[in-house]
């Protein structure tokens, strides 16, 4: 609020021994879908909370229900993993049964399938946030019988293979918000290449020269380089805040992103009560 800056999606980070995470918490109530969308176009894994408490799930996943809207815009923005975890499953309605977990997921594997996903690009988990089983340490017997010698959900998260590896790629960012704070801030997404403090880059698609003059990460830490897969702060000189417009794309000036005046899209309706006509209005 004091750098006049709307917070849409809620960002953290943590570290393991092996990777350096950083959390996109998109909300998930209807009328914050573009939040959503937003934290989705940023993301490589996504992860899809489901709750197994009796009628939570079923609200959520029946038509018009945010289960189904979310797991489509995870697959519209090519997410290369789709991690569903079951969560509640220690509440007194679910109890650890495996009867409910099953059936959840035979329901959402046919929707996920339908969508376009492929299995191997899906992984089913039971967990509890309230007890924090089969999150840091996997499941004991004593807590749930059926579903042992699996790694926990940050094991899972360790394991996965990486997933940006062109860093000598050409440099590019794309700008997802901005904002004013001494200076013209963006924060995006590096998406090819490395990129260091004093770099001269373009703002495509307008054609201004701007120079970067820190580097900063989520945890408010100034950096000398961000690399691809990093989500960044920015902050330009030679550009005003409203140069900035969310799908902007940083180059350097030898290595300028192609502009097209045609643009070929698969549009996907996620619900249509009516007919489209003129006035038409969609997210």
């Amino acid at each position: 609020r004091e750098k006049g800056k709307t917070v849409e999606v809620g960002k953290a980070f943590f570290e393991t021994n092996k990777k350096r995470f950083i959390l996109l918490d998109a909300p998930g109530h209807r009328a914050y879908v573009p939040n959503m969308i937003s934290g989705a176009a940023q993301a490589d894994v996504s992860i899809l909370v489901i709750s197994a408490r009796t009628g939570e799930f079923e609200t959520g996943f029946d038509k018009g229900g945010q289960t189904r809207e979310h797991a489509q815009i995870a697959k519209i923005f090519g997410t290369k993993h789709l991690i569903v975890v079951v969560n509640k499953m220690d509440d007194p309605t679910v109890k650890w049964s495996e009867e409910r977990f099953k059936l959840i997921v035979d329901r959402l594997t046919v929707y996920l399938k339908k969508l376009g996903w492929k299995m191997s690009e899906i992984t089913f988990m039971p967990i509890s946030g309230y007890t924090g089983a089969n999150l840091k340490e996997p499941l004991t017997p004593d807590v749930c019988s059926w579903w042992l010698n699996k790694p926990s959900f940050l094991q899972y998260l360790d394991e996965l293979p990486p997933i940006n590896e062109d860093v000598e790629g050409n440099p590019m960012m794309v700008i997802s918000e901005k904002y004013k704070d001494m200076g013209a801030v963006c924060i995006g997404k590096v998406i090819s290449g490395w990129l260091t403090k004093n770099d001269t880059f373009v703002i495509m698609p307008i054609q201004k020269t701007v120079k970067i003059t820190t580097i900063t990460s989520h945890d408010d830490e100034e950096q000398t380089m961000a690399k691809i897969g990093d989500n960044i702060q920015l902050r330009l000189a030679g550009a005003d805040e409203k140069d900035l417009l969310s799908g902007y794309v940083l180059c350097t000036p030898d290595h300028l992103c192609p502009m097209g005046k045609v643009i070929d899209a698969q549009l996907i309706i996620t619900e249509c009560r009516s007919i489209m006509s003129a006035g038409f209005k969609s997210i």
